[in-house]
């Protein structure tokens, strides 16, 4: 016989232990825990009596309030930061994580994750350096002379503005003073590092002349900063690093170069636009260079010094990098990754960032025409579905004008009024794996290039909920 509805004009609202004693809440217990399932029963409580305020009257038993508190408990019991499904055509997305992992790094921070010797020499049985365990590798694939880690690029520009040019000035010239995400720029954390920026030229030429007249008593260091994340065109023009890097140690100064970036390889040997690379910058006279390890690197986050042994030297010993230092499963990670560039030739298998940014738009094609059809079967026909020629936008401030051909579904919901483009994303959002795609002309836009475990992708498409609503 089924439980007896209960109305709420008619009963009240049963209390919270007559509620954790009904079965269907009873055996939450076991799977979520008493403290989460009682607040979850709370919550179900409150929500009826705000029905009952604003005059609706519910209708319940207790099998229903089970599943309204099994609701509740499955939502607060589901992580926050989850996998996703990138169909941006953003590869490098700050927003989604940019760089995915290699197995190598992933299984290198599993390994991590209990008691480790990040800062112990197995060797010597003392306190040792946790810089160790990615020095020797920055060291032999740049040809720098020494190496440090903080927990991201501008970290690490922050640091060595801090070491070098505390309450010093420093020239930059105008046309490099740009803003990363988030609205943070360049001249802010030159002023929190406590140095005094000193432009220099102007938005589209600065001449080495410009830098020349800037040098004076106060001055710190000489820094360029490279525009990974915008290009000027036209009437421009820049000083070469080899110039300014003869200009800085004529006045004993460091020349440090910030390449926001970096990439350990020449990206054009697998068919992508030149990126400047740290072994670059060092063979043009640069003392100190900085970069990323999540962008085109193919790392986990973190902020990269690599140059001249006194100055990192005495980075190291600056208090702050204490506060700014890599965790131990970052630099497991880091490690991981870093040691499958000794085998460039097979880089772009084993790197995931590489392999998505050198993938064949024949292959994108071809995932596409076996997606469509998938894919119309479970809108069952709330949706028309093009698959396209597209270009996908490599992302993080890397390459900024340049774009790779890639190819992309377009779903057009019926009736195509209102809120059906918001609401199909959302719906795709909504998947156990989520679906992150982009809006764009009353269309959603699955770009595929990024779209690397398609069996994943098909398995959950069942649980697909789209209703255009207006």
């Amino acid at each position: 016989m089924p439980p007896p509805v209960i109305r709420a004009s008619q009963a009240r609202i049963p209390a919270v232990d007559r509620v954790l004693h009904f079965p269907a809440v009873f055996r939450l217990v076991e799977d979520y825990g008493r403290l989460l399932v009682t607040e979850a029963v709370r919550t179900v409580l409150a929500d009826f009596r705000q029905a009952l305020a604003a005059g609706r009257i519910p209708e319940w038993d207790e099998r229903s309030i089970g599943e309204l508190v099994h609701a509740y408990a499955n939502a607060w019991s589901t992580p926050s930061l989850r996998r996703v499904f990138n169909l941006t055509g953003t590869v490098l997305h700050t927003n989604l994580g940019r760089s995915p992992l290699p197995p190598e790094a992933v299984a290198a921070v599993a390994r991590a994750a209990g008691p480790a010797n990040l800062e112990y020499d197995l060797d010597k049985g003392r306190r040792g350096d946790r810089d160790v365990h990615v020095e020797g590798l920055l060291t032999e694939l740049t040809g720098a002379e020494a190496a440090t880690v903080v927990n991201n690029n501008a970290a690490a520009v922050f640091l060595v503005l801090n070491t070098l040019a505390l309450r010093k000035q420093v020239p930059v010239s105008r046309g490099e003073l740009v803003e990363i995400g988030d609205a943070f720029r360049i001249p802010d954390i030159m002023a929190r590092a406590g140095c005094r920026l000193q432009e220099v030229g102007t938005t589209n030429r600065t001449h080495l002349w410009d830098f020349e007249q800037s040098i004076g008593p106060r001055t710190g260091m000489l820094m360029k900063v490279h525009t990974s994340n915008y290009a000027i065109q036209g009437f421009t023009a820049a000083v070469p690093e080899e110039a300014l890097a003869a200009l800085a140690h004529g006045h004993g100064l460091p020349f440090v170069v910030d390449l926001g970036s970096g990439s350990l390889v020449d990206l054009r040997r697998y068919g992508l636009p030149y990126e400047p690379t740290p072994q670059d910058a060092l063979g043009h006279g640069a003392d100190l260079i900085t970069f990323s390890g999540d962008k085109l690197l193919g790392g986990p986050q973190a902020g990269i010094i690599v140059g001249r042994a006194d100055l990192v030297k005495r980075i190291k010993r600056n208090p702050i990098k204490r506060a700014l230092r890599l965790g131990k499963m970052s630099l497991a990670a880091l490690e991981a990754v870093l040691r499958l560039y000794r085998d460039p030739d097979r880089l772009a298998e084993r790197l995931p960032a590489l392999r998505l940014l050198t993938r064949p738009e024949e292959e994108i094609a071809a995932q596409g025409q076996r997606l469509r059809p998938v894919l119309e079967q479970a809108l069952a026909g709330k949706v028309r579905i093009e698959l396209l020629p597209c270009r996908s936008q490599i992302g993080s401030g890397a390459l900024p004008v340049d774009a790779l051909p890639s190819h992309c579904l377009r779903l057009v919901p019926h009736p195509g009024r209102g809120r059906a483009v918001e609401q199909l994303a959302a719906a795709f959002r909504a998947l156990p794996i989520p679906v992150v795609g982009r809006v764009e002309g009353g269309a959603l836009c699955l770009d595929l290039r990024c779209l690397d475990d398609e069996a994943a992708f098909l398995s959950q498409l069942a649980a697909l909920n789209f209703r255009a609503r207006p």
